[in-house]
């Protein structure tokens, strides 16, 4: 069954209006050829009850003709009076005797045959009108009522009349009714396609999305659907609307995937670049002992040592990051974070005497949830960038806001941060210049690992710099 349904939504629409016009029709048709029916049946009975009363009481008084005037000519003892229309049929019968004669346009009464006659007896006596068949007569509605004496007269009307005009309004609906199903097709072919016009452009939008190349490189801004078609008072211009927001949710999500592939691409660049350095020298070292045989062994060993150590740092950062990227678990528990702000700034101190350190922390402890070491870590890494990007004597300061959330300020007096730098400042390996020595500026994975456990813990990691007042913000769930 569903084969022979149309596929596409304009043929199935047609249809539907085809077949709701058809039955439409076909239900109008068939009440009015009921009531057209009943109606002409009801008049015909009438006119039926008024000839049936002439003849019985010609059939009571047959001097009488009904009209106040004598009846001209019997049939054959049937009581016949003036005024009966052609066709009219009348009978009489009792234990004995059955007479009975129609009516004809031209000529005297006919008598009728044995074989109309005996359909005429069983008609039942009971006054009320009866359709019977009258072989080579045809349809009548017929009475009959049965006197004191015993004998029944019958009285009858051909329905012909009646079923010419109903099969003449049949064939009238029938043509009116195919023609009216045709212009129905017509014009809901015409219409539906029209309505459906604003639809196939949304889908025109769609096919031009899907021949653009979005498997790999930057995407870009796609195609829209048009502002007319995204009227969301209108079924089509919900679907528009969803369309366009889709396609906007495409795009940053392509652009996001081309920017990770670029981090990715850049990360491993950079990496890569780091490693190399500490290799070279290693094997430098290495082809220098072997070749000359007169290197300090102490010398290249604490060279080798150095270099090991600064490839180990960095395959450790690197590693952390890998981890906290892939949304590893880290260890939740109570953390007091005035002590570990406390002992980070005064490990600070031992270590670089030549600025100022000072922290302003709670009178009573501030406790979060979640992972003393890497938040250690991540207080350290600010504190560390602080004492490598600013000069001698410079002020830090560090302290402890409570709120809605928990911050973690880290501030400092020195030159600021390049307005073009801080976009990318918690990108890995960023740097405030171009050399890739730890004596200048390390790796660049620091600030991206202070972000990293930020996100790791719920909460965020934000810079705002200016010559002279620079603060880090740790923000951490209350």
């Amino acid at each position: 069954m569903r084969k022979l349904l149309p596929s596409s939504l304009t043929g199935r629409l047609i249809l539907t209006v085809v077949t709701f016009v058809a039955v439409v029709s076909i239900l109008v048709s068939v009440s009015a050829t009921l009531i057209m029916r009943s109606y002409l049946t009801g008049k015909l009975d009438d006119q039926l009850e008024q000839a049936f009363d002439r003849a019985q009481r010609e059939q009571r008084d047959p001097s009488n003709d009904g009209f106040g005037g004598g009846l001209p000519q019997r049939g054959q003892g049937v009581p016949l009076p003036l005024g009966q229309a052609a066709g009219t049929v009348t009978a009489t019968y009792d234990s004995t005797n059955q007479r009975g004669v129609v009516l004809t346009t031209q000529g005297p009464p006919r008598a009728l045959s044995t074989t109309a006659i005996e359909a005429l007896t069983e008609v039942v006596a009971d006054g009320k009108p009866h359709t019977i068949e009258l072989p080579a007569l045809g349809t009548y509605r017929v009475v009959a009522v049965e006197d004191d004496d015993g004998d029944t007269l019958v009285g009858g009307l051909p329905t012909e009349d009646v079923d010419g005009t109903i099969s003449s309004l049949i064939w009238w609906e029938s043509l009116l009714a195919v023609a009216g199903i045709g212009a129905a097709a017509v014009a809901g072919r015409v219409l539906v396609r029209r309505q459906l016009q604003p639809l196939r452009d949304v889908a025109a939008t769609a096919h031009q999305v899907t021949a653009m190349p979005l498997s790999s490189g930057e995407v870009g801004e796609t195609v829209r659907v048009p502002d007319d078609l995204t009227d969301p008072t209108t079924e089509v211009g919900q679907v528009g609307e969803a369309l366009n927001q889709l396609l906007g949710h495409v795009e940053q999500a392509l652009d996001a995937r081309h920017e990770s592939e670029q981090q990715v691409r850049q990360f491993l660049a950079d990496a890569s670049h780091e490693l190399r350095t500490p290799l070279s020298t290693i094997k430098g070292y290495a082809e220098l002992s072997r070749r000359t045989g007169r290197a300090d062994p102490d010398q290249i060993l604490a060279k080798v040592e150095s270099e090991a150590g600064r490839m180990s740092t960095l395959v450790e950062d690197m590693l952390l990051l890998a981890r906290l990227d892939a949304g590893r678990d880290i260890d939740r528990r109570p953390v007091d974070l005035t002590r570990l702000v406390v002992e980070a700034v005064n490990d600070a101190r031992v270590v670089d005497r030549e600025r100022q350190w000072t922290f302003d922390v709670p009178d009573e402890p501030v406790t979060v949830t979640g992972d003393e070491q890497r938040l250690h870590q991540a207080v350290t890494n600010l504190l560390t960038n602080a004492s490598r990007h600013t000069p001698p004597q410079t002020r830090v300061d560090v302290r402890i806001v409570e709120g809605d959330v928990v911050r973690v300020e880290v501030h400092d007096d020195g030159p600021g941060i390049d307005a073009e730098l801080l976009p990318t400042i918690f990108e890995r390996f960023t740097r405030g210049d171009s050399s890739r020595t730890r004596a200048s500026g390390g790796a660049g994975l620091g600030m991206s690992l202070v972000k990293a456990i930020m996100h790791a813990h719920h909460g965020d990691a934000t810079v705002a710099s200016v010559p002279g007042d620079t603060t880090f913000t740790l923000t951490l769930p209350a």
